[in-house]
């Protein structure tokens, strides 16, 4: 029999004991946001930049294409999430008529779910039963088991189109600081949002296994493709319109 811990122990685990958020709340909006917020407005600075534009126009396109892409993911995080929550709800109340329409069959389905994660047969069995008593937990042993979710720890869609909100703002206008302080060359935009995927890509591999300097060089990596092919677009738009 497992001796249970002692107190020290005990507290040094509930300390330790974190988890970070997986389950689709705020951090996979805000990474999204943040780095699409980046790398749009980083792919708009360098279209019409290349295209020949002026210090007003750049920070008048980074600015328009930072709100409304802002309001956009915002409104989409929240329809998405909100729409993921109301299937769940639905097929949560298809698994509860299930188990009240067809009781023994469910509990051996749930049992034979158990078998599958290792469980012996009797202890499969006997857990099912156990389970089975309660119909609510039966319920959300049934979904979580079957859908990989826990129905009662949905993600909140206000916190994810708030998170994507403020995030896509901040990553937009991060390629805008030099233009809005007066700079005008085209590169130090370019330079200062490079600066800013590779520093957010560092940040996430706080909540992965992947090194910081992979997890930068990656995001760079991905944001200079987007910026070269919008230059180059708007190279060759400029000196057609200019022609």
């Amino acid at each position: 029999m497992t001796e249970a811990p002692g107190a020290a122990e005990f507290a040094e685990h509930t300390g330790d004991h974190h988890h970070a958020d997986v389950s689709g709340g705020w951090l996979r909006a805000a990474v999204f946001g943040a780095m699409d917020g980046l790398v749009t407005n980083i792919g708009l600075v360098a279209g019409v930049g290349g295209g020949g534009a002026d210090r007003h126009i750049i920070i008048l396109t980074g600015m328009a294409g930072l709100v409304a892409g802002a309001f956009s993911m915002a409104l989409g995080e929240f329809a998405s999430v909100d729409t993921q929550n109301e299937a769940v709800e639905h097929e949560v109340a298809v698994e509860r008529d299930e188990i009240r329409r067809h009781p023994e069959a469910e509990q051996a389905e749930l049992a034979r779910m158990y078998e599958r994660m290792g469980l012996s047969p009797e202890t499969a069995a006997a857990v099912a039963r156990d389970v089975h008593r309660n119909p609510d937990l039966a319920v959300r042993m049934h979904i979580t088991q079957e859908l990989g979710v826990d129905p009662e720890d949905n993600p909140s869609p206000w916190v994810a189109a708030i998170s994507s909100f403020l995030c896509f703002s901040v990553g937009g206008l991060i390629p805008l600081i030099p233009f809005l302080f007066g700079a005008s060359a085209l590169w130090t935009g370019l330079l200062v949002g490079a600066i800013g995927l590779f520093g957010l890509g560092a940040l996430t591999s706080r909540f992965t296994q992947r090194s910081w300097l992979f997890a930068g060089t990656r995001q760079l990596l991905f944001g200079a493709l987007a910026a070269g092919a919008t230059y180059l677009v708007g190279l060759l738009i400029g000196v057609g319109v200019s022609g």
